[in-house]
């Protein structure tokens, strides 16, 4: 008779909230027999004992290990990552007063960082001498500083960092993800590599401190 084969789909990052970490915390399971099924999401994969925050790396061959324990004489097939993190986050709480002031002082920082820098722009590249030039060619009156070119690039430039960032509230002017999106997602991935490198070394004896 062949073995029962069991699928797993494991997240390379799963975040939990309690001291017992169960299969169907970290990974997807699909299993014909439903009942196997079943039994394969509720095994324990660890006990947390520490009460602060932390990264926990495992392997998927332990998960195997416990499976087949728990399970019996059963076929694995790991879809997912081979090492994955368990990220223990206890007592989370909806985002309080200190959470939103942090917030809106990044936003602070990003927004008047954002205005310097293309002040600073325009005033190496003499965008305002450029548009006085190119206004009395085209005219042959003097600009007295505020006319349709300098209006047309104010909006335009508006409407550059709008369709950049994709991102106005809480709408989106399309369904891709924004660049900040995409450059936190490339800065969770490149963390996670890390911790499993840094856990990798440390087990073998050779760390980078």
């Amino acid at each position: 008779m062949s073995r029962a084969e069991i699928y797993l789909k494991v997240d390379k990052n799963s975040e939990v909230h309690e001291k017992d970490v169960f299969l169907s915390q970290v990974a997807q399971v699909l299993c014909r027999d439903k009942d196997l099924e079943n039994r394969c999401r509720a095994v324990k994969l660890m006990t947390i004992h520490d009460s602060m925050e932390n990264r926990y790396v495992c392997s998927v061959v332990d998960v195997v290990e416990k499976i087949q324990k728990a399970c019996g004489e059963v076929t694995v097939v790991n879809l997912g990552e081979p090492d994955f993190i368990v990220d223990y986050q206890p007592n989370a709480k909806e985002p309080g007063l200190l959470s939103w002031l942090k917030t809106a002082a990044v936003c602070l920082i990003v927004f008047f960082g954002a205005a310097f820098a293309i002040m600073t722009f325009n005033n190496d590249g003499s965008v305002a001498k450029i548009f006085k030039d190119v206004y009395y060619l085209v005219t042959g009156v003097e600009s007295d500083g505020i006319t349709v070119l300098e209006i047309g690039y104010s909006l335009g430039l508006m409407a550059g960092v709008l369709v950049f960032f994709n991102h106005f509230g809480k709408r989106k002017l399309t369904t891709d993800p924004t660049p900040i999106e995409v450059q936190m997602r490339l800065y969770e991935d490149e963390v996670d590599t890390t911790v499993i490198q840094n856990a990798a070394r440390k087990e073998s004896g050779v760390d980078v401190h």
